[in-house]
C-alpha cells in the first residue's frame, strides 16, 4: 500500500536571505569571495572599485577606520550593468544599484524619476522580481520648504518613476540625507525570486497614508519585510514618529527611546523573539556629528554586543535627529 505522502511533491526550499555582516577587510579581499553579492564602503575614503557588486555609499561613517558592509548568499553570483544599473545575483537574490548626478536631470525630483524607471526597467528582465528593500541616499535631503523640501520632491520623483511597479504592496525602505557636495542621488535594493510578507507598525500610521502636511505624494514604504524563508526581518528606517507625528522634538534620549520601542515593536508584530544580537546589524544615522557620542553610550547600554555602525546623515524630518534601520536574523 502507497502511503499517501509519498505522492506529495516536495516543495522547493525558499531561499535563505543573505547574510549581512560588517567586516574589516580589503575591498578586493571581500569581492574574491565567490558568495559575496554586494559590498559598501562608506564616506570619502572607502575603497572603490569598478565591480558591479562595490558601492561607495556616500554617508560618513563615525568610525574611523570604518569596516565594509557585506552581503552573502548561497551560490554562485554574477554580475553585470544594464544601462545605468549595476547588478549582481545568485542564490535566488538580485542586487541592484543606480547612482544618478541631479545636475544632469533637472534636479532632485527628475534624478529620482530617472532612477527609478531605471530600475523599474532592470528588474522587469529578472525573475528576482519580488523587490523586498530599498535604500535611498539623497543630498541635502531637508533643503527647502513645504512641497519644495527636496525630499517632498524626491517622493514625487519616486513615484512617477515607478508608476504602479509597487501596486502589490511596497517593499521596506529607507532615505537618509547626505552631505556629499556632488549631489549624487544613490539608490539600491535587494530583491527574491519569492515574495516576503510585509509588516507594519501599530504604533504609526503606514507611510503611504501619511496626511497631506507630508508632501504631495506619501513616501511609499513598508515599515518593516519579513524575508520570504521568514529566517530574517529587514526593518526600515525607524524614527521617534508616533502616528504620524514626530515625538520629542529637541530632545536625543527621548527620541533614541521611542525609537528602540518602535524597533520592539516591528519584531513582536513579525512574531519574532524580543531584542537585537550579535548577529543583528544595525546601520544608526546621526544628524549632529556631536550627538554621535551619546547615541553610542545609550545603544552600548541597550543593545549591549550588537553591531551598530554609526553614520553622519539627516533624517527625511528636519526635526528628528536619529534614525536606526537593520537586520534581524532569527
Amino acid at each position: 500500500m502507497v502511503q499517501a505522502s509519498e505522492n506529495l511533491q516536495a516543495q522547493p526550499a525558499l531561499p535563505r536571505t543573505p547574510r549581512v555582516t560588517y567586516r574589516m577587510a580589503p575591498l578586493a579581499e571581500a569581492l574574491a569571495e565567490p558568495d559575496t553579492l554586494a559590498v559598501f564602503g562608506f564616506g570619502a575614503g572607502s575603497p572603490q572599485d569598478d565591480d558591479p557588486r562595490s558601492l561607495c555609499v556616500a554617508l560618513e561613517c563615525f568610525d574611523a577606520p570604518s569596516p565594509l558592509e557585506l552581503w552573502q548568499v548561497e551560490g554562485e553570483v554574477t554580475s553585470g550593468r544594464h544601462g545605468d544599473v549595476r547588478w549582481s545575483s545568485g542564490g535566488g537574490w538580485v542586487f541592484a544599484a543606480v547612482e544618478m548626478n541631479e545636475n544632469a536631470h533637472g534636479g532632485i525630483e527628475g534624478a529620482a524619476r530617472e532612477a527609478y524607471a531605471a530600475l523599474r526597467d532592470f528588474m522587469g528582465t529578472r525573475r528576482e522580481r519580488n523587490v523586498l528593500r530599498i535604500w535611498n541616499y539623497i543630498g541635502d535631503i531637508n533643503e527647502g520648504d513645504g512641497d519644495t523640501e527636496r525630499y517632498k520632491q524626491f517622493c514625487d520623483g519616486r513615484a512617477a518613476g515607478l508608476g504602479d511597479f509597487f501596486a502589490e504592496g511596497f517593499p521596506a525602505a529607507t532615505a537618509i540625507g547626505h552631505h556629499d557636495t556632488k549631489r549624487a542621488l544613490q539608490i539600491y535594493l535587494l530583491a527574491s525570486i519569492d515574495a516576503g510578507t510585509p509588516i507594519e507598525n501599530p504604533r504609526q500610521v503606514s507611510a503611504w497614508r501619511y496626511p497631506r502636511q507630508y508632501g504631495r505624494t506619501s513616501p511609499g514604504f513598508a515599515r518593516a519585510m519579513l524575508m520570504p524563508a521568514h529566517d530574517a526581518l529587514a526593518i526600515s528606517g525607524t524614527a521617534a514618529v508616533v502616528g504620524h507625528a514626530s515625538a520629542h522634538e529637541g530632545d536625543l534620549e527621548a527620541q533614541l527611546n521611542e525609537t528602540l520601542t518602535n524597533l520592539e515593536t516591528l519584531l513582536s508584530t513579525a512574531e519574532m523573539a524580543a531584542g537585537f544580537d550579535t548577529h543583528s546589524p544595525l546601520k544608526v544615522y546621526v544628524r549632529h556629528a556631536t550627538d554621535a557620542p551619546r547615541v553610542r553610550d545609550i545603544l552600548q547600554h541597550r543593545l549591549p554586543g550588537v553591531p551598530a555602525l554609526l553614520m553622519h546623515g539627516d533624517v527625511c524630518r528636519r526635526e528628528l535627529l536619529v534614525e536606526i534601520d537593520g537586520w534581524r536574523y532569527v
